[in-house]
C-alpha cells in the first residue's frame, strides 16, 4: 500500500465537489463513494497487483481513483462528464504526490483502442488487464460488455453495480433472474458475486443497495469461439430470451425463418426444441450458434 496516497473522506467529497460547481445528477447515475474503508474493499476484491493496467470507469471525484493508486503504478479513467474530467487532475496532484492518472474523455460504452493509445501517449505496454468501477445500474452490463469485446487483455472485472443486476449477471441456468446479460457475461469468463455494498457509504445515498461483482476473465484463446461466432451466439440469446416464456422452437423461429427451421436448428445442435431459453447454459447456445453459422 502506497502511504503518500490519501484517500477522501465524507467532507473532502462534498467540499470538492461545491469547489468545482459540481452537483451529482440522477442522468449520469452518479452516487460518489464517500467511505475510504469500502474503497480499500473494493480495491482488494479486484484483486488488483502493482503490474496492472487498471481502467476505471466513471471516477467522480476521484475516491475510487486514489484507492487503485495505493496498489497500481498504471491508473487509466474514462470520464463522460467534462466537469469531473477536468477536476480530477488537481484532486490526484493534491491526494497522491507524484502519481499519475491518464485521462479518457466521453463514453465507455463507445470507448477504443485508438483513445486508450491516445491518452497513453503512444506507449506500446498493451491494453488494459483489469477493469474497476461504480457504474450506474442502467448501463453497466452494455458498458462491461463492450469492454470486454474491445480489450482481449483484461483478465479480471469488478464492478460495483444494483444488486440486482449483479445477480442478474452472475446468475446461473434455470435462476428466475437468468438472461441475456448472464450468458453474454459467461462468453468471456466466470463471474461470481463479491458482497454487497449499503447506500449510506455514498453521498448522495441511492434508493437500492450495491452489490460487487467479479469476473475472472479467460484469454481471448480459452473463450469458445472467434468473434463472428460469437456474434452468431449473442443473436441467438437475444432472439432466444426476448420470448422468455416461449419454447425455444418458437422463439427462435423468427431467426431460423419458421418454427419448423427452428427445429431443425435446434435437433442439430442437440437441444431439445420443447425447451426454454433460461434452461440452457452456455455451451448449447454456442452449439446452437455453430450450427447457425453453417
Amino acid at each position: 500500500m502506497s502511504d503518500d496516497v490519501q484517500l477522501l473522506g465524507p467532507a473532502q467529497v462534498r467540499e470538492l465537489a461545491a469547489r468545482h460547481g459540481i452537483t451529482p445528477t440522477k442522468k449520469l447515475g452518479q452516487n460518489f463513494v464517500i467511505d475510504p474503508n469500502t474503497i480499500r474493499r473494493i480495491v482488494a476484491a479486484a484483486n488488483v497487483r502493482a503490474d496492472d493496467r487498471v481502467l476505471e470507469v466513471g471516477p467522480g471525484l476521484g475516491s475510487l481513483t486514489l484507492g487503485l493508486l495505493e496498489v497500481a503504478d498504471d491508473v487509466t479513467v474514462i470520464e463522460l462528464d467534462a466537469g469531473l474530467a477536468a477536476a480530477l487532475p488537481a484532486t490526484i496532484a493534491r491526494q497522491a504526490p507524484g502519481r499519475r492518472v491518464r485521462i479518457i474523455p466521453g463514453d465507455a460504452a463507445k470507448v477504443g483502442e485508438a483513445q486508450w493509445a491516445a491518452a497513453r501517449d503512444g506507449e506500446s505496454a498493451g491494453g488494459p488487464t483489469a477493469v474497476v468501477a461504480n457504474l450506474p445500474y442502467n448501463v453497466a452490463v452494455p458498458i462491461v460488455l463492450h469492454l470486454l469485446e474491445t480489450f482481449p487483455s483484461i483478465r479480471r472485472v469488478l464492478v460495483m453495480v444494483q444488486a440486482e443486476v449483479a445477480d442478474r449477471v452472475a446468475a446461473a441456468p434455470g435462476s428466475k433472474v437468468y438472461g441475456v446479460p448472464s450468458v453474454k457475461a459467461a462468453w468471456y469468463g466466470q463471474w461470481s458475486l463479491a458482497g454487497s455494498v449499503g447506500k449510506h457509504v455514498f453521498w448522495p445515498a441511492p434508493n437500492v443497495t450495491s452489490g460487487l461483482l467479479a469476473g475472472d476473465i479467460v484469454a481471448p484463446d480459452a473463450r469458445p469461439g472467434d468473434e463472428a461466432l460469437r456474434r452468431n451466439v449473442f443473436r441467438v440469446v437475444d432472439a432466444a430470451f426476448a420470448q422468455r416464456r416461449k419454447t425455444l422452437r418458437q422463439s427462435l423461429a423468427g431467426l431460423a425463418g419458421s418454427p419448423a427451421a427452428a427445429e431443425d436448428l435446434l435437433r442439430a445442435a442437440g437441444v431439445d426444441p420443447g425447451e426454454r431459453a433460461e434452461r440452457l447454459g452456455l455451451a448449447e447456445f454456442v452449439a446452437i450458434g455453430r450450427v447457425l453459422a453453417d
